[in-house]
């Protein structure tokens, strides 16, 4: 039992982070996104891969800006998501269609070794094996670890066929 005063002690997490954008200075909102985040309590960025140029999926027309984050937390899963809501907001995202464009993206692709469904939030994130634009800054930082579909990062990425003309490196 707690006595009065004393602080619950929470366990840090690593987690893995996946940013996009293809609204108004992309690179910009990136670089933002990424020191928003370092500073938000009981979050540190310990690894950021380089920033790559992805076609976008849906109706979008232009390209988005891709880079993906290692982060160790005292944060809940869930706690980040509402920031990472926030952020976006922040950043102009409004609600719209499925895939549309916005300034700001961020989604939380692992959470530790943890797998949680709810109603708002599923981790790991039940599409990264299957998209290029997430696994390829991943595999930057982080190749070996577990996505929900029990592949690593390297072996998702593996399947995928051709992306040479879909993803690249951002100058």
């Amino acid at each position: 039992m707690r006595r009065e005063g004393q602080k619950k002690i929470v366990k840090a997490v690593d987690c893995f982070i996946a940013l996009g954008s293809n609204r108004g200075n992309r690179i910009s909102r990136l670089k933002q996104a990424i020191s928003d985040i370092d500073k938000l309590p009981g979050v540190k960025v310990l690894k950021k891969s380089r920033v790559y140029q992805t076609q976008p999926l849906g109706p979008s027309r232009r390209d988005f800006l891709n880079c993906a984050l290692k982060i160790r937390t005292t944060r809940t899963a869930l706690g980040l998501l509402i920031e990472f809501k926030r952020l976006e907001f922040l950043s102009g995202r409004k609600p719209g269609k499925r895939w549309g464009p916005r300034p700001l993206d961020i989604d939380l692709i692992t959470y530790g070794n943890a797998r949680i469904k709810t109603p708002w939030l599923t981790v790991p994130h039940p599409e990264a094996a299957k998209r290029a634009f997430v696994l390829v800054p991943l595999s930057e930082i982080a190749p070996r670890i577990k996505l929900a579909s029990r592949a690593t990062v390297q072996e998702a990425l593996s399947r995928l066929k051709d992306i040479s003309g879909t993803v690249k490196l951002f100058s």
